[in-house]
């Protein structure tokens, strides 16, 4: 085990402060110059038609859309058609160094929490064609209380708190792992200008050849 690594279940890697403040600074600047080339927008439920209290954009060959019509991924945003931005390469450095996989994310999911009452239920990672991969989750600014179970949505949980420049870690049994955030603390932060949460989530969607060449989508 790494220092500061602390494994909650199979599979869980909590890195505590893994992006200094200069790296966080760096990133954040990042991630607005992203959110410029593809615009933030609420998702809603499938079915429903309910919207989710948090914003989100991606990055990527895909990204991943919510709405009446279901959970799936695209490779265009779903409001101007325009297809998503590259990941940042410090993101990719970070998989690089984290996520022990051969091939490249392809989705980094852009959650942004604007709002104190922001929140995401339970839920888990399911809509990808592999699990092989872990997903790797970066926070930015103000702290979240991070939920996390086991593979059934009935089954114990533990929580701790995701400060700015956490990284966490979902592979192996702890990938299908049920997750989510049950608040804020507003204001713990000043990273982002008028306080909130951004949250990165970086995936692999797609298979992996056994020649080792990347499946085409």
């Amino acid at each position: 085990m790494r220092k500061g690594e602390d494994r909650m279940l199979p599979g869980f890697r909590y890195l505590p402060g893994h992006l200094d403040s200069t790296a966080q600074k760096n990133l954040t600047g990042t991630v607005f110059e992203l959110l410029e080339a593809a615009s933030p927008y609420r998702p809603t439920m499938p079915g429903s038609g309910r919207p989710l209290s948090i914003d989100m954009s991606n990055a990527g060959p895909l990204g991943w859309l919510t709405d009446r019509h279901g959970y799936r991924y695209s490779p265009n945003h779903p409001e101007t058609g325009a297809p998503w931005p590259p990941i940042p390469r410090a993101l990719l450095e970070l998989w690089d160094d984290l996520a022990d996989f051969a091939a490249p994310p392809e989705c980094c999911l852009v959650n942004l929490y604007r709002d104190p009452k922001a929140r995401l239920g339970l839920h888990r990672d399911s809509d990808e064609e592999t699990f092989e991969a872990p997903v790797l989750s970066v926070s930015l600014g103000d702290t979240a209380v991070f939920r996390v179970g086991g593979t059934t949505r009935r089954g114990s949980t533990r929580s701790l708190r995701l400060a700015s420049g956490d990284v966490v870690l979902l592979g192996g049994e702890a990938r299908r792992a049920y997750h989510g955030i049950d608040r804020l603390l507003w204001g713990s932060s000043r990273l982002i200008p008028g306080g909130g949460r951004i949250n990165l989530t970086l995936r692999r969607v797609t298979p992996v050849s056994e020649s080792g060449q990347e499946s085409q989508h």
